[in-house]
């Protein structure tokens, strides 16, 4: 399952209740009441253990965590960061 789908997941279970609304990789959590500062916190905690990363207080910012693309791109970064030095040359 990609990120996206993943956090997709998330959220329809523990804001949309399992409602089966449109959900685009751009629409605003916040600006159509999805989430609020305590479900973004919730969130917060979502990534940092689903995906092992750590989100810091400047990370907090609405570009990484108001949408479902946001989000994707936000954890995708923060793992590629993670990736050891030698890690990408060993793979080409």
């Amino acid at each position: 399952m990609s990120i996206a789908a993943r956090v997709r997941d998330y959220i329809r279970q523990n804001f949309l209740f399992g409602r089966d609304e449109p959900l685009g990789d751009g629409d605003s959590l916040l600006d159509r009441g999805i989430i609020d500062s305590t479900g973004a916190m919730e969130l917060v905690v979502f990534i940092e253990n689903e995906f092992g990363v750590e989100v810091s207080d400047r990370d907090l910012v609405p570009e990484n965590l108001d949408s479902v693309g946001g989000i994707s791109a936000f954890i995708s970064r923060k793992l590629e960061q993670q990736k050891p030095a030698g890690f990408a040359a060993a793979a080409a």
